[in-house]
């Protein structure tokens, strides 16, 4: 199974959260903890690493706290991930550094795991954290060759 790690869907809550209410200047540790259930030590360490990337600006003072560093719009969820987890990649071998595995040079499946984790990489590059603000929806067309492709969009019903 491929999946997220926890602290990395946590990190997206609290994103989504200072998203949603981008307007207010900062956001403490103590209320994105409260508004998200999530423990107030585990907030306090993901905040750290997004302000370390650079994806949140942190305020000193008595009103202190964090706002995102850009729009929302303007953080795509590859750069989040890559923040919390590293590189995107679906296998070692995939990942643009060589010699992480010893058996590379002889993979018959290196290269196509590497145009997966592409494909991965540039759907994740395509959606922003302001698209996790609102219901998305999947949909597949078909391109000028006939080929199935799946896109992302804003759906226009009601929370999924």
């Amino acid at each position: 199974m491929i999946r997220l790690a926890k602290l990395t869907d946590y990190g997206l809550v609290l994103l989504t959260v200072i998203a949603r209410d981008h307007s207010r200047f900062v956001h403490t540790a103590r209320e994105l903890a409260g508004s998200t259930r999530l423990p107030l030590p585990t907030v306090s360490k993901l905040l750290k690493a997004l302000l370390q990337a650079g994806l949140l600006t942190s305020h000193r003072g008595i009103k202190g706290g964090y706002s995102l560093a850009k729009q929302p719009g303007d953080i795509s969820i590859a750069e989040v991930v890559s923040a919390l987890e590293g590189e995107i990649a679906l296998t070692e071998c995939s990942a643009d550094i060589s010699g992480l595995c010893d058996f590379e040079r002889f993979c018959p499946t290196r290269t196509n795991q590497r145009i997966i984790s592409k494909a991965i990489r540039e759907t994740l590059e395509r959606v922003s954290l302001f698209d996790l603000t609102r219901p998305l929806r999947l949909t597949v067309i078909k391109d000028g060759l006939g080929r199935y492709v799946s896109t992302i969009s804003p759906s226009s019903g009601k929370v999924q």
